[in-house]
């Protein structure tokens, strides 16, 4: 069967598509298993969200006039080209969902998020400090937006949501949202406490396999260590012996 020089470039074309849709989504994919374990462990600096948080959101700080309750969860989700963590709210009045990762060759994080009226905006953004801050492409009418995780200490987050308009160098609030975590205290990476096995964060959720037991951070890292079991393991025995010969180090 002949292929015409028309339908390869047209292949191509498609094949280009999704490759840069794949990007606008905030999940880049990791071609190798070096920009792979890049993007884990630039992840990995939020375990501290991961699980359910209770939220208050204020329009102004400090009033109540305008104020509303949501709910939200954060999970870890892989798949064989990229890995991510899900941001799912409930009654939210500024986002719906949103999935962040990270770009290895540009060390960038990445936000595709869902608005509640089902519109998508992307925003990209780097680490300061405590505080991830992501801004959006300007949009036809020049208006950025800003969004702004701040985690305080392990239970509490605060989400901050800004605005700029075009001819503006400065941003202003749109809101803010106070979130506390839900259910009891969770230990901190490195207390004592059970470490997640996939992603070094704190485990709350027991899992087995040949009989031994082990633990996980969420849902998505449950499912990620079936799947593949053996992987996780080495990776973890790896770095406790890379953690044991740096202790013993002079």
């Amino acid at each position: 069967m002949r292929i015409s020089n028309q339908s390869v470039v047209c292949l191509l074309c498609l094949c280009l598509l999704l490759f840069i849709s794949a990007g606008a989504q905030g999940e880049p994919v990791a071609s190798t298993k070096e920009d792979r374990a890049a993007v884990k462990e630039a992840l990995a600096e939020f375990n501290s969200l991961i699980g359910g948080w209770r939220g208050v959101g204020m329009i102004k700080r400090n009033s109540r006039r305008g104020a509303w309750s949501e709910k939200a969860e954060w999970v870890w989700k892989f798949s064989p080209d990229s890995t991510s963590i899900a941001y799912q709210i409930k009654d939210g009045k500024f986002l719906k969902s949103a999935m962040l990762s990270y770009d290895p060759q540009k060390k960038t994080y990445l936000l595709s998020a869902v608005m509640p009226d089902g519109k998508k905006r992307d925003y990209t953004g780097q680490l300061s400090k405590d505080t991830l801050i992501l801004d959006s492409p300007p949009g036809k009418d020049g208006t950025v937006y800003r969004i702004s995780i701040r985690r305080l200490n392990e239970k509490r987050t605060l989400v901050l949501f800004e605005q700029r308009n075009q001819g503006q160098s400065f941003y202003y609030r749109l809101a803010e949202v106070g979130y506390t975590r839900a259910g009891t205290r969770l230990a901190e990476s490195g207390s004592g406490g059970p470490e997640c096995i996939v992603t070094g964060g704190t485990g709350t959720i027991q899992v087995s396999y040949q009989g031994k037991k082990y633990y996980v951070c969420c849902s998505g890292c449950k499912q990620a260590f079936e799947d593949d079991p053996e992987t996780f393991i080495a990776e973890a025995k790896q770095k406790a012996d890379a953690r044991r010969k740096q202790k013993s180090s002079p």
